[in-house]
């Protein structure tokens, strides 16, 4: 790959989002649970400080405050690291945020944005590295989750969200990530992004994987394979028209995570297939493991540990071919 790769940081790409939400509408509110600043949402605070509430470490009550708000009318970004909500808070996201009904509203207007998903945390380790939420989220009836790839994303994703009623979850990662999307892409939840074209294999990506699914199909086209590559940033709801397509057109899919392959995106996928058009579905995550501890320069060590490298997504891919034959 030539040049450099511009970077970008998520969770500055949210605190700027929630910043111009707030100047738009009053009914926008921001808490968080003392990590705002890592969160980057003290920026909201300091422009609008009437609207902005910080709990403390507190994340049940966290997602308990953000419900009653949203009950009376508010739309409550609710924030902290990914191993506390939903690892905290299950209960209140389930009871307080997601079972309310009321006439055609299902759940509140509650939106769970976290950061320090899966394994690049660093030297925090295993208790705090989330490898289980979206398999617990995407469970919750009336819940949607999302997993942007980029900074791009995440704008657009927090934009699109604020506009849509109801519930979400989406999960930011905590180190600077490449920049996979143009700043013009547009994002629909429920929807799914063709990277990149390819006849041979899909491999569908989520999160920081999306840009590694691009390498592996970049060292797959040096062989001669022919790999789509999809971002599944809608986990749930799960575009299925085009896994659908993909399955029909490619024969064989490879999904990409980092998070546990149990119930994670790679599972929707699979379930999805399974369903509409059986092909091989070979899953790249973690593998009913908890993460460990490692500095940052060792995340790069960590993540092949667990196979989560553009080599090991395009070897994935080879052997998916293998079965699908």
């Amino acid at each position: 790959m030539s040049g450099e790769q511009a970077m970008g940081d998520m969770r500055t790409a949210y605190g700027s989002a929630l910043v111009e939400l707030g100047r738009k509408s009053d009914s926008v509110v921001v808490l968080g649970a003392d990590t705002t600043d890592s969160l980057k949402t003290a920026a909201f605070g300091k422009e609008f400080p009437d609207r902005f509430i910080n709990v403390g470490i507190a994340e049940a009550n966290l997602v308990s405050v953000g419900a009653g708000l949203a009950a009376y009318g508010k739309t409550a970004f609710v924030s902290t690291y990914a191993i506390f909500l939903p690892g905290r808070a299950v209960d209140q996201i389930r009871n307080a945020v997601a079972y309310p009904t009321r006439g055609q509203k299902r759940g509140l207007d509650v939106k769970i944005i976290v950061s320090h998903g899966g394994l690049t945390v660093g030297a925090d380790g295993g208790s705090h590295q989330q490898l289980e939420d979206i398999a617990i989220i995407r469970a919750i009836p009336h819940m949607r989750v999302l997993i942007p790839a980029d900074s791009v994303a995440v704008t657009g994703l927090t934009r699109a969200i604020a506009a849509e009623y109801g519930p979400f979850y989406m999960r930011m990662a905590r180190s600077k990530v490449p920049i996979v999307h143009a700043k013009s892409q547009e994002f629909e939840v429920g929807g799914a992004i063709t990277m990149r074209e390819g006849s041979d294999c899909t491999i569908a990506a989520c999160g920081i994987t999306v840009s590694m699914a691009l390498e592996a199909a970049r060292l797959l086209a040096a062989d001669g394979i022919s790999a789509r590559v999809l971002d599944v940033f809608s986990v749930k709801p799960l575009d299925t028209a085009t896994i659908e397509s993909a399955a029909r057109e490619t024969g064989c899919i490879v999904t990409c995570e980092e998070h546990s392959v149990l119930g994670g995106m790679g599972s929707a996928v699979a379930e999805a297939v399974g369903e509409s058009h059986p092909v091989p579905v070979h899953r790249v995550g973690v593998n009913d493991a908890f993460g460990e501890s490692c500095r940052d320069a060792e995340i790069p060590s960590l993540l092949e540990k667990h196979g989560i490298t553009p080599v090991n997504i395009a070897d994935t891919v080879r052997k998916a071919r293998k079965s699908a034959r």
